[in-house]
């Protein structure tokens, strides 16, 4: 038994709080925050014509809003302009410096719409005047407001409530350049903003479920520190969300690479000086933010322990390469921010800080992501959609192009900077592999009811799969959602079957195999090959199950395996036992008898040792198998049981979920099948 921890789950909490299962991101255990290091809580003067309330050090004509951070903290990645004169409030006299929202909005060819669409802002601390500055930008610039109380603003901690954490004149400042980056870019869009309790991977992390669960499709990070051997793990706890596009800033540094930046699930945004061209058919241009001597600049490089994703293929970094796209970022180049808590008014602030949340907002013009896919992919599908930044450096390197621009990919500013939104959406391939288990020959009694699951998987996790199929006998048909083979064949003779499943991403896989009709016995000397559960994809609610109250349910809190219906046993943090039952006769003339399924388990658990809560499998008296929350795993995982030994009896399948009384375990089934052949 392990002692009592305030972040354990409540049975009244379970579907809400559990809502980050659907998004891919479950554990959160093991993630013990470093104590919180001393940070400035006091809001700067508000007279003068500088950013008196920065913590940072000061390079050049910028200075750092956050101080470096502690040993596992992280900082947020703005900048501030030292050199240009600041004033207070919106009035003919105080025109702001710096890129407003007609100039992003040229820049990057982007046009209105985004409409409904909510993009989240996660940054650690509290910026009391949040709302005041953002009414305030938006005032400026002629915009639509945007309030707490016309729901297009909603400001919550770490928690979803209102307990904000301290107050930070630092965070604040990046804050407001979180906010008016969103109401420059897609001012139609609502904006979530989730306070992290302090600036720990966990924290922030945990803001970033937060969001998700809340509902965001778009989620910027305007914040990194160093890499360490824990970042695969923060990967699956904070950041694996199909279907949301979740955005981090490079770095302001240099080359040289960041965390979450490095993350495998996130688009990693770099950074770009942006300059006016009037000779140019764009009107402007853009080139690396930094110099070849390195320090200040955007971040880039090879990460030291994220694996390479699927759709990058370069060749100089063989695990993840920062960054994926930028935007403007250079402070020289900056943009014009409104902060009167951290600062003293009007200011020009740049960094990555402002690249990130560009970029959240151009995915949110572009729409909904498609489900089950990873945003940062798209662009990659849309290279020609997308401005090639070919000039600058951001220092020296080995491998020239992740520190030096040049044509197509390279490090400080990824495949370009927006020219439309076509890049941000949903391209045809993404270079993932689906697989098709081949069920082998069928054979069939014609007249006669059959069914055959068909089972396929996806190299990209968090993939719904749907199923087509030709070939089949007259009479039979495949269902698009589950990959059910049924029906009752018309007519004998044996035809080539094709079975094809297909990801979001347009990537399939198939798998082809004889399928005989007979008038007389069938596989296994007078065995039908078949699939004997009933509903064993659940799409029909408890038809053919007993089931524990409110095992099988369609909540969105919860992801199914395919269709919309799964089965969900415990997830309450309690002591509580769940079941999920069906008996089903194997014909004594069959051969073969096989159950699958597929089992999705999350924990909040942190022991790597002890199983505190299990799922049991049985067979009527006799264990089949046994799960725990030491089996976690970061998606749906298909496992098979030989029923061979059970053929010519009845017998009653029975799935058995117990959880002790700390921390929640969820064991998600779906997609059952026995075949018999």
């Amino acid at each position: 038994m392990q002692s009592t921890s305030p972040g354990r789950l409540r049975a009244t909490v379970r579907r809400a709080t559990l809502a980050v299962v659907a998004a891919g991101a479950l554990v959160t255990g093991g993630m013990v925050a470093a104590a919180a290091p001393s940070v400035a809580s006091t809001p700067a003067s508000t007279s003068g014509s500088s950013a008196t309330g920065a913590t940072g050090t000061t390079l050049g004509k910028s200075q750092h809003l956050c101080a470096s951070p502690a040993e596992g903290r992280m900082s947020c990645l703005s900048l501030v302009r030292t050199d240009v004169v600041h004033h207070m409030g919106v009035s003919p006299n105080a025109t702001p410096s710096g890129y407003g929202p007609t100039d992003l909005q040229s820049a990057y060819a982007l046009p209105s719409g985004g409409s409904g669409a909510t993009v989240a802002i996660v940054d650690a601390q509290d910026d009391p005047n949040a709302e005041s500055d953002l009414a305030t930008y938006r005032s400026q610039y002629g915009l639509p407001a945007c309030t707490t109380a016309n729901g297009c603003f909603k400001k919550v901690d770490q928690n979803g409530g209102t307990s904000y954490p301290t107050a930070d004149s630092g965070w604040a400042g990046e804050i407001s350049l979180d906010l008016d980056m969103v109401s420059a870019v897609c001012p139609s869009c609502h904006i979530l903003l989730v306070e992290a309790t302090s600036a720990s991977m966990s924290d922030l992390g945990i803001s970033v479920n937060r969001a998700v669960t809340m509902g965001a499709k778009y989620v910027s990070n305007s914040y990194g520190g160093s890499e360490s051997s824990s970042d695969t793990s923060y990967d699956s706890s904070y950041f694996n969300h199909p279907g949301v596009a979740i955005t981090v800033s490079s770095g302001d540094s240099g080359y040289g690479v960041e965390y979450p930046a490095a993350s495998q699930y996130v688009t990693s945004v770099g950074g770009t000086s942006l300059s006016r061209a009037s000779g140019t058919s764009r009107g402007w241009t853009e080139s690396v933010w930094g110099s070849s001597a390195g320090g200040e600049g955007a971040g880039s490089g090879c990460s030291s322990y994220d694996p390479k994703p699927s759709w990058q293929t370069d060749t100089g970094c063989s695990k993840r390469t920062v960054a994926d796209v930028s935007a403007v970022a250079d402070p020289n180049t900056g943009l014009a921010v409104y902060d009167s808590y951290g600062a003293s008014g009007w200011q020009v602030y740049g960094g990555t800080s402002a690249s990130s949340p560009i970029i959240a907002s151009v995915y949110a013009l572009a729409g909904t992501p498609a489900s089950g896919t990873t945003p940062a992919s798209y662009p990659y599908a849309h290279t020609g959609s997308l401005n090639d930044v070919t000039s600058g450096a951001n220092g020296s390197c080995s491998s020239s192009y992740l520190c030096t621009a040049k044509a197509g990919y390279d490090g400080p500013t990824g495949l370009g900077t927006p020219n439309g939104t076509a890049a941000f959406t949903n391209g045809t391939s993404t270079g993932n592999t689906v697989t098709v288990t081949n069920p082998g020959s069928q054979s069939t009694v014609v007249n006669t009811a059959a069914s055959l699951q068909i089972s396929a998987s996806d190299s990209a996790s968090g993939q719904t799969l749907t199923y087509s199929a030709t070939g089949l006998p007259a009479g039979l048909s495949i269902n698009a959602s589950s990959g059910l083979i049924s029906g009752t064949p018309t007519a004998t003779g044996t035809s080539s079957v094709t079975v094809t499943a297909k990801d979001s991403t347009g990537a399939t896989g198939t798998a082809s195999f004889s399928w005989a009709v007979t008038t007389s016995g069938g596989g296994g000397g007078g065995c039908t090959a078949s699939q004997l559960l009933t509903n064993p994809g659940f799409e029909s609610g408890n038809t053919g199950w007993t089931t524990s109250s409110g095992v099988i349910d369609n909540s969105t809190g919860a992801p199914a395996h395919t269709g919309s219906y799964k089965a969900w046993l415990d997830g309450y943090g309690t002591t509580h036992t769940d079941t999920l039952s069906q008996s089903v006769t194997i014909p004594s003339t069959c051969t073969s008898a096989n159950l699958t399924f597929y089992v999705y388990i999350s924990t909040q658990e942190t022991s790597t040792t002890t199983a505190y809560d299990t799922l049991k499998l049985t067979a009527g008296s006799s264990t089949l198998a046994t799960y725990s929350n030491l089996n976690h795993t970061t998606g749906y995982v298909q496992k098979s049981i030989n029923l061979s030994s059970y053929i010519g009896q009845t017998v009653a399948l029975k799935f058995t979920g117990s959880e002790d009384s700390l921390y929640a375990t969820s064991f998600l089934i779906d997609d059952t099948a026995v075949n018999v052949s």
